[in-house]
């Protein structure tokens, strides 16, 4: 068990953090082609090219909050994430490597 997992203070923490770096990946690739899922805090639409509207998006990124964390921060980098299976992506565009990790400070 991670310390996430225990609920409370914490997991209100992650909620945030995660939030806040889907939205810091949504200022540095503009779009609505691909759907990152941080199941269950947020998803968000990024990259730029076709837009998706309605439906299942044609190409989704989904990982968990502390996989999601770790690679946004830098701490992971985002082919050793796809290659242990963190990370489940499908369609184009779906290499978030360009973007990653996130500016984080001033």
């Amino acid at each position: 068990m991670n310390r996430f997992d225990a609920g409370g203070r914490e997991r209100e923490d992650l909620r945030l953090l995660v939030k806040h770096l889907l939205a810091l990946l949504q200022r540095r690739a503009p779009g609505a082609s691909v759907e990152v899922r941080v199941p269950p805090y947020a998803a968000v639409q990024v990259v730029p090219g076709v837009r998706h509207t309605r439906g299942t998006p044609p190409a989704v990124v989904e990982t968990d909050a502390e996989t999601w964390v770790a690679v946004a921060t830098g701490r992971l980098s985002w082919s050793e994430v796809v290659a242990a299976g963190r990370v489940r992506a499908s369609g184009e565009r779906t290499d978030l490597s360009p973007y990653l990790p996130l500016p984080t400070g001033p």
